[in-house]
């Protein structure tokens, strides 16, 4: 079962979609949101999460206090279940007393991940990329040379791949290394814009 871990939407339940995606661990996002709450990176940011497959770690980044969360999902079926996590989500938040808060919203393109950057506007605060093992290097440097203009100043990505694939190549999208972290079979690499 996945579930919202923490934040106003908390345990709520997610469906996942039966084959083609690989949910996040539950063990990895608690790791991966705790790493991005201390940097200060989830309140009133304006998040993207590409490859989005169940939306849970968009939908994680809405209940923990993010401004919006735009899903980004090829698969009909996947962003079916998406719209139906994100509508138990909507429905978690509006019960929970948040006082002088913005309505936290959520957005799901139905879409090839070049494609919608290829036509998206930014600035985007939080982004996730966690796509489909096979994704070549190449694909993977193309998403985020497409992906760079489209990121706020101090915005942070989070890449997440199989341990055994190759590091992304930050640099030929002009983002610099954060952290790094593996957990099993997941390897995490945050980055940032580098400067100018």
């Amino acid at each position: 079962m996945t579930r919202i871990i923490a934040g106003s939407a908390g345990g709520t339940r997610l469906d996942v979609p039966g084959q083609g995606t690989r949910p996040t661990s539950d063990r990895v996002r608690e790791s991966l949101f705790g790493a991005l709450e201390s940097m200060d990176a989830i309140e009133g940011s304006r998040v993207l999460d590409l490859y989005a497959g169940s939306g849970a770690l968009g939908l994680e980044a809405l209940s923990r206090g993010a401004r919006s969360a735009v899903l980004v999902e090829r698969g009909r079926p996947a962003a079916a279940i998406i719209r139906r996590n994100a509508a138990a989500v909507r429905k978690a938040l509006g019960s929970a007393p948040v006082p002088d808060a913005p309505e936290r919203e959520a957005v799901v393109v139905e879409s090839t991940v070049l494609a919608y950057l290829g036509r998206a506007s930014g600035p985007f605060d939080l982004v996730f990329t966690d796509p489909p093992y096979d994704l070549s290097d190449a694909e993977m440097t193309s998403d985020l040379v497409a992906l760079a203009p489209l990121l706020s100043s101090d915005a942070v990505v989070v890449i997440e791949r199989a341990r055994r694939a190759s590091a992304p190549d930050l640099d030929a999208a002009g983002l610099r290394l954060l952290r790094e972290r593996s957990y099993g079979d997941t390897a995490l690499w945050w980055a940032e814009p580098a400067p100018r």
